[in-house]
């Protein structure tokens, strides 16, 4: 799939040359964690080019990695969907992520701040059960952030459905979570508490004590969070 072979007949080196091109692993962690269509992969990985994600794509299709099926209901639309040997890969890319989040030194994790893969991750792994039963508006306001980037909404529907807009929904606000990027990122990945964050003023909070006095129970975190830091 690739022109930078190693040329080895190691099992290692062929799996690394599908699995080690630049990208690739990331990609994979978004078909792992549900996203399908080429435009929910787009804002898992904001900073890659369509042109390359298409490419990486089409690598992992030859690969037997990832199958490209025609949707029903949108013909001109296709979904992604990892094929047995692609779920095969799950514990691998847990455990790099694992690995990271274990032995990666903090400061040049959080020099990668990305407001939008911040609210996107956020969005797929809010946790629905701490939540009341009525639709549930939070919005996540980063005053150290330029206007454009600045105010995020989090809707949880009455069928427990989430959803995440960066413009206005016009809808009544339950609760109004400020602070800046780097503290927001600092509790998704696990590296502080919300409590912490409160306690310091770096986290403001304002509605009913329902959410937040549920709201590291309800929040969206890193999956690797569960896993401690071992390195500053």
């Amino acid at each position: 799939m690739t022109n930078a072979s190693y040329k080895q007949f190691c099992p290692v080196a062929m799996a690394a040359e599908v699995l080690c091109t630049r990208w690739t692993m990331v990609l994979l962690r978004e078909l792992i964690a549900g996203s399908t269509r080429f435009n929910e992969l787009r804002r898992g990985l904001p900073r890659m080019s369509p042109a390359l994600l298409s490419k990486r794509l089409r690598e992992l299709e030859e690969a037997g990695v990832v199958v490209r099926e025609r949707i029903l209901a949108s013909p001109e639309t296709f979904a992604y969907r990892l094929t047995d040997a692609g779920r095969d890969i799950q514990p691998v890319v847990e455990a790099v992520g694992m690995w990271g989040q274990r032995w990666v030194e903090t400061e040049p994790s959080l020099d990668n701040l990305d407001v939008e893969l911040l609210m996107w991750d956020m969005r797929r792994n809010l946790n629905t059960d701490p939540v009341p039963p009525e639709r549930t508006v939070i919005e996540f306001i980063y005053p150290d952030l330029p206007q454009s980037q600045r105010r995020w909404w989090l809707i949880v529907e009455k069928n427990r459905a989430v959803d995440l807009c960066h413009v206005d929904p016009g809808l009544d606000v339950d609760l109004y979570a400020t602070g800046d990027l780097r503290t927001m990122t600092e509790i998704w990945m696990g590296l502080r508490t919300v409590q912490n964050a409160v306690d310091q003023d770096a986290l403001r909070l304002v509605g009913p004590s329902v959410l937040i006095d549920s709201m590291q129970a309800w929040l969206g975190l890193s999956p690797c969070a569960v896993q401690k830091k071992m390195v500053g």
